[in-house]
């Protein structure tokens, strides 16, 4: 057994986009399997959420939260052992932003440790994202009171949503291609497209953000996203 390497505060996120093979050489993959994957990383006391996909980029989606990345790589081996093809995945960690400095315990609680899925926000989506470094709008040229200004206003943006949208926003500095990712869960489809376009306004977002590939689906359990895809 390896030592458990653990985030100093927060937990470990590790979002795996899968697709089911479908050459005719491929096993067919292994429904018991993926229940005992799920159950095992539970169990240890990880965080699971099931995606149905919707489009071509993949069928179904993992999130994992937890505290040792070990376990995490174990659930990544599993799901592939169980037959399942990793096409895309993101590595980040849950994290309290530079601007988020005084918070209520509660809401720093949250922030680091999330309770996932939330009930009654079936929607949702993933996006990575950072800030731009170009010569006329280099966001980590800008003096720490300006962001600080502009972060607020964005907040200010999506806290009217309210009720309608959890948003979990996870560090990958260092760790995956962009600086944060961006996981939203909605109450119905058109709430994810509604915030996305509202906060792209500010101009933190319309001046310096820079977005990945977006990914879109519905949260279930596992039984029902096999068989929303298929895979009964």
């Amino acid at each position: 057994m390896n030592d458990p390497l653990t985030p100093a505060d927060g937990l470990g996120v590790l979002h795996l986009f899968c697709r089911i093979p479908r050459s005719r050489f491929s096993l067919p993959v292994n429904r018991r399997k993926l229940r005992a994957a799920v159950t095992a990383a539970t169990t240890a006391g990880d965080q699971v959420v099931t995606v149905a996909i919707l489009g071509h980029k993949a069928d179904l989606a993992f999130m994992v939260l937890g505290e040792d990345l070990w376990r995490l790589r174990g659930f990544q081996t599993s799901i592939a052992n169980a037959g399942l093809e990793v096409v895309d995945s993101y590595v980040s960690m849950t994290e309290l932003s530079e601007y988020s400095q005084g918070l209520p315990d509660e809401m720093r609680r949250a922030r680091l440790h999330p309770v996932l899925p939330p009930e009654g926000k079936p929607a949702w989506c993933f996006y990575p994202m950072s800030k731009r470094r170009n010569v006329d709008a280099n966001w980590f040229t800008l003096p720490y009171d300006d962001r600080r200004e502009l972060m607020m206003e964005h907040g200010t943006s999506g806290r009217k949503f309210a009720g309608r949208i959890l948003q979990v926003v996870t560090g990958s500095t260092g760790v995956d291609d962009f600086e944060w990712g961006v996981t939203l869960f909605g109450q119905r489809p058109d709430d994810l497209k509604d915030v996305v376009y509202t906060m792209r306004y500010d101009h933190a977002s319309a001046v310096y953000g820079e977005f990945g590939v977006f990914y879109a689906g519905m949260v279930a359990d596992l039984d029902t996203v096999l068989a929303g895809i298929g895979r009964r």
